[in-house]
Parts: structure tokens; sequence; C-alpha cells
């Protein structure tokens, strides 16, 4: 007998591309571009926004429009890149942007979105935030689950273990041991920021209840 397919609300909690949207991916970078690489979220007084994976050597610029590659400045001090027709300049938290045929803009990077597009480029299928004490957990390459509590101060890596899925109250559950996390699909909004979030996240882990939002990234 056929298997039949996982519930919609379970593919979007293990972050499996629905086909809904474009899962955005760096092409061709290697680890050290990587490490190397910094994530903005660029918002420009036009109301333009778009997302930028600069590196050394050049800039990715994922627009409504397409994704441009733009190679750096020969010669700059950084932070320049251009390729003939699209330039961007970037200094701290700010960019001065010029498409062609268009007017200079002057934009600014919004930190937290640019957070979560710098988990999604690093490869994180889905992540969860939480307060009191501050913690961020990441399901990553759907084979690893890490959890860092404190700001970074502790970190844990395991396995991702398979998980068990109960339909009924959209629930799926890892058991990996010194950790355990389970992802409810509903609702959910951050309790310092009012961020909405699609799913309710219950981390167990030294003894304790870590609770917070996630979403998949992909």
């Amino acid at each position: 007998m056929a298997q039949s397919r996982p519930p919609r609300w379970l593919l979007i909690v293990l972050g499996v591309c629905l086909g809904i949207g474009t899962s955005v991916q760096v092409r061709a970078e290697t680890p050290a571009q990587a490490k190397a690489a910094k994530t903005y979220v660029f918002v420009c007084p036009d109301r333009t926004e778009f997302v930028v994976r600069a590196t050394p050597t050049a800039a990715w610029v994922f627009r409504p429009g397409g994704t441009l590659r733009l190679p750096a400045v020969a010669g700059s001090a950084g932070g320049a890149y251009s390729d003939g027709g699209f330039e961007l300049r970037i200094g701290g938290e700010q960019a001065r942007w010029l498409a062609p045929g268009g007017n200079e803009q002057d934009c600014r990077n919004d930190r937290r979105r640019a957070i979560w597009e710098k988990a999604k480029l690093d490869g994180v299928d889905f992540r969860a935030i939480g307060n009191e004490p501050p913690w961020v957990l990441e399901i990553r390459g759907m084979s690893r689950i890490i959890l860092e509590t404190g700001y970074g101060g502790t970190r844990i890596e395991l396995p991702l273990p398979p998980h068990t899925e109960d339909r009924a109250t959209r629930t799926a559950r890892w058991n990996a041991g010194a950790l355990r996390l389970e992802v409810v699909a509903r609702p959910c909004r951050d309790s310092m920021s009012g961020e909405a979030f699609e799913s309710e996240v219950i981390v167990t882990w030294q003894g304790r209840t870590l609770r917070g939002c996630g979403r998949a990234l992909h």
C-alpha cells in the first residue's frame, strides 16, 4: 500500500519546500566565503527591499525582479560592488544603491530580519527563539539540531533523530536524549517583540522547559 503524503502543516514544520515562493540559495559559495559573508536586508526610501549576501569578492542581491551577482570593485577600500550597471556600496548598517535608469538611494539594514535571512542562507531549515533566558534553536540540513542559550554562552549540537507526529494536535516531536523538541503548528507571538510566527516551540533540556516560537525557512 502506498504511504499517504504527510500533511501540509508537518511539511512546513520540517522545513520542506512546497514549491510556494522561491527558495533562496547562494550558488558556488565556498566554506571560506560563507564564513566571511555578511547578510543584510536593506529597506530603501521608495519601499524597495532586497536581501544582500556580501563576501570580500562579490555580493549576491536577491530582489523581487531576480538575483544579481555584483563583483567587488577592484581597488576599493571594501564594501563596493558593481556589475557595470547596478552599484552597491555598504557602510555599516547603511547602503547606497543605484539601479540602471534609477536614482541613487540610501537604504538601511533591518537587522532583525537580516538575522533570519542569514540563517536561511546558511542552510537552516527551521529556527526558533525564546526569552527568559534567551535561546535559539536551529535544525540544519535536516540532520543536526543546535541549541544556544544565553546569547551563545552555552551551545549543544546533536544529531537530529527521527520525528514522531500527532496529527490530531498537529504536533511534531524529536527526542535527542539530552534534548527534546516539540513543535506545534499553531500561531505563536514572541513574548518580547510581539512578532508573529507559524509554530509554537517547546524545548526540554537539562531539566528546564524553554518556550518560544519558530518558523520553517525553506
